[in-house]
């Protein structure tokens, strides 16, 4: 038996859909197997993750499951379709969707006749709903991507450049078959994209950390820096400080429909050392004395 989805993620459940899209990021970016190679245990726990939030990240399926309808791996319960609790504790007989509406419907197909029930028949929903999770690169650049159905059969996806997280993907006509002469349904698939260990998106710019020496952020420098098209050189320039954007115009999600594209910021983070020099300390404990400086001052 699956385990229960809000306790895979860490929330209850009052969680807003918001509270499980973040922890569901957190806890794929902490698990994903490229992460963790070989390691076993995360990659359970990763699965385990990703089940809860088929459940828990699908606004339909949450709700069946909050009501009891489906268990924690998303299989429907065996429910009596004819008789249910009503208010009060009354025993109401029920006809859901699958059931008969009308006991007319019944006898007309049983004896041929036409035109029994005068009730209109509700449009049909023939649309098939399904996730996908993309990797970061997968959904900046594009891909293509195949979808196994539950019945074994496959759908295959073009997972157009530039596409964000949470957008729906249509394929028309690839839902349920239509009945008597209508349409076939549409396959409607929700993108989530899975975070990257060194690259956020806001919008269509794209975020990245890169650390440099204390000598560059002082001297000034060119270095390599990694964009989602490959490495770039860029200048750091000189008195460059801690936390410090740089922009590469054009560098950012590329988005073919209304020809839109983003840039790169390149936030600068100055590392020291991992190993203390005393030479280093002596040359600044000398460069203190003469020119001390006190960047708190105004704060």
């Amino acid at each position: 038996m699956a385990d229960d989805p809000y306790s895979v993620l860490g929330l209850s459940k009052s969680a807003s859909d918001a509270e499980i899209r973040s922890a569901y990021k957190r806890l794929v970016k902490e698990l994903h197997p490229d992460v963790n190679p070989d390691d076993k245990v995360s990659e359970e726990r990763f699965k385990k993750v990703s089940a809860a939030f088929a459940i828990l990240g699908d606004k339909e399926k949450r709700a069946k499951f909050d009501r009891g309808e489906i268990d924690a791996s998303g299989q429907e319960r065996v429910q009596n379709p004819f008789f249910r609790q009503g208010a009060g504790g009354a025993r109401q007989t029920h006809f859901g969707q699958g059931g008969f509406a009308d006991f007319s419907e019944i006898f007309g197909d049983m004896f041929g006749q036409t035109g029994a029930s005068t009730r209109p028949r509700p449009a049909e929903n023939r649309d098939i709903r399904y996730r996908l999770d993309v990797e970061f690169m997968e959904a900046a650049v594009g891909a293509k991507k195949r979808i196994v159905l539950p019945d074994g059969g496959t759908l295959d996806l073009n997972v157009p450049a530039g596409v964000a997280d949470g957008q729906t993907l249509r394929l028309k006509g690839k839902g349920q078959p239509g009945r008597g002469g209508m349409p076939a349904g549409d396959a409607l698939i929700e993108i989530t994209v899975l975070p990257h260990q060194m690259f956020e998106r806001k919008g269509l710019d794209i975020w990245v950390d890169l650390p440099i020496t204390v000598y560059e952020a002082i001297l000034g420098a060119k270095v390599e820096v990694p964009t989602i098209a490959g490495r770039v050189s860029i200048t750091i320039p000189k008195d460059s400080s801690n936390g410090q954007v740089l922009r590469l115009k054009g560098q950012g999600i590329k988005v073919t429909k209304g020809n839109k594209v983003g840039d790169q910021h390149v936030r600068l983070i100055v590392e020291l050392p991992k190993k203390n020099d005393p030479r280093l300390n002596d040359l600044l404990e000398t460069w203190k004395k003469k020119f001390a400086y006190d960047p708190r001052k105004n704060s």
